[in-house]
């Protein structure tokens, strides 16, 4: 089973399928040249992108993203700066320096945006080739960033279409990975065991947890991803950038909000901060600017949490912070319980359906990550399982059907507004469900089936190609 560390990792914006996996793909295929003594023989690298990778790769950044991958830096620790400059220092220098070690010819030709073919198993195909010094192949690889963040090799991903458990990869299925003491493969499922051993998710997935390592390390990196979470929050309520990058000059708004709202000389960010402040505004104007703060660094291409993706990294932390900061009674453990629940249901998202916005829009993205943070909210609140899972069935009902349509292929327009949007769908939903006793017609199950079922039929124009919907109805901004 996936484990709550790999539903949210640190990573940087603004695209955990476009930028994100990329870079781990990268990082993997020179790790493999490495593992089999083809590093010291290699003399070039291609790589071509294919599909939703080639359509909107410029605006993701994804030649950048890998060209940081292939010399060897990971999305949890390399500097924002590296990614966004690196390509045109490499471009400019005529090299890279192949895994952080071998120093390599390289020009811009050596990524390659593939606009003619489209891939077969998952839009977000990448093909990478090592050849000596007189041309002959040495190694290549096939590798699909299917959302997340997370990447899988052809061969693996098409043994799970062959087994119709989706595009998705061999770690997360049930039945792969370490045993853990409550497995599960669908909210009943989790629902039930919840009642069979009066626990709550948090609880079944702690459990989960503690089998793969120590409990207290497991602690540390809920908190870790937390911390991460506050940065992003306080990066974007006070950064100093007008405008994003992108050329689509759209500006940042945060910051002024954040002036805006603040009583007059507080600064929520330093020291302890009364909750009371907070009253100076509405619930729901926090709720967007947390939400737009996390959505403006991701699309600056700052630290994120990817939660479960990049184009809806600003939910999960903006209804956490609503949490910290407007609930009464909210702790440390409280925030880990969040989490806990949430990586829960993404999981089932994950597992049986897809979290890419190439895959099945941005219901996909903004929709699981709505239903991730009603459920987890709710469980905070003190929810029982039965009202976790209608939280979470709510927010995820009302974004059916949503499409993935970035203007200039950017996660800036719709998608900033949209985090804000699902962030107070989120807290309207774990409330509603609060106000019933859990019981409701339309179970989760089958709303992850119908959003399956409806990104399967969706056009491909609608899915992050750019190629419909207001990225071709807005052409100026």
């Amino acid at each position: 089973m996936l484990s709550v560390l790999d539903m949210f990792s640190i990573g940087i914006g603004p695209s955990s399928s476009h930028t994100v996996g990329p870079m781990r793909a990268a990082n993997a295929f020179v790790r493999s040249l490495a593992d089999q003594d083809l590093l010291d023989r290699t003399a070039r690298i291609h790589v071509t992108l294919s599909g939703s990778l080639a359509q909107t790769g410029l605006g993701h950044g994804t030649d950048r993203a890998t060209l940081t991958g292939l010399e060897g830096k990971t999305p949890e620790t390399v500097p924002p700066d590296d990614v966004l400059h690196g390509l045109d220092r490499c471009s400019a220098l005529g090299k890279l320096r192949l895994g952080g070690v071998r120093e390599i010819p390289f020009s811009r030709d050596d990524i390659e945006f593939d606009l003619w073919h489209s891939p077969r198993l998952h839009p977000n195909r990448m093909r990478f080739r090592a050849t000596d010094g007189r041309g002959k192949l040495l190694r290549e690889d096939v590798i699909y960033s299917i959302g997340g963040g997370f990447i899988a090799y052809e061969d693996e991903l098409a043994e799970k279409l062959a087994n119709k458990h989706g595009g998705t990869s061999k770690s997360d299925d049930a039945e792969s990975g370490p045993d853990v003491p409550f497995p599960f493969t669908s909210a009943t499922e989790l629902v039930k065991l919840c009642n069979d051993n009066q626990m709550s998710i948090a609880q079944i997935m702690w459990q989960n947890e503690n089998a793969v390592r120590p409990e207290a390390e497991t602690r540390r990196q809920l908190y870790r991803i937390w911390h991460v979470m506050r940065d992003c929050v306080r990066n974007g309520c006070t950064s100093t950038e007008r405008l994003l990058p992108g050329g689509l000059h759209v500006p940042r708004r945060a910051a002024k909000l954040y002036q805006r709202l603040r009583p007059r000389s507080l600064d929520i960010f330093e020291g302890e901060t009364e909750r009371k402040a907070f009253a100076h505004a509405s619930d729901a104007e926090w709720v967007d600017l947390f939400a737009l703060a996390v959505s403006e660094e991701n699309a600056g291409g700052g630290r994120i949490v990817t939660a479960p993706t990049n184009g809806s990294a600003g939910i999960i932390p903006a209804v956490l912070h609503y949490y910290w900061w407007l609930v009464d009674g909210a702790d440390a453990n409280g925030v880990c319980r969040f989490l806990l629940t949430a990586a829960a249901i993404g999981y089932l998202f994950k597992r049986n359906a897809s979290i890419s916005g190439a895959e099945v829009g941005c219901q996909g993205e903004v929709g699981s990550a709505c239903s991730m943070a009603a459920g987890g909210l709710c469980a905070v609140l003190g929810g029982t399982p039965t009202q976790v899972e209608n939280a979470a069935e709510i927010g995820i009902e009302h974004n059916l059907g949503l499409t993935c349509d970035p203007i200039g292929g950017l996660v800036q327009i719709p998608c900033i507004e949209r985090n804000a949007m699902a962030s107070n769908t989120a807290i309207n939903a774990a409330r509603m469900a609060l106000l019933g006793d859990g019981s409701h017609i339309v179970s989760l199950d089958q709303a992850i089936k119908t959003m399956k079922e409806t990104g399967l039929d969706m056009m491909s124009k609608y899915k992050e190609t750019s190629k419909g919907g207001l990225a071709v109805n807005v052409t100026e901004c």
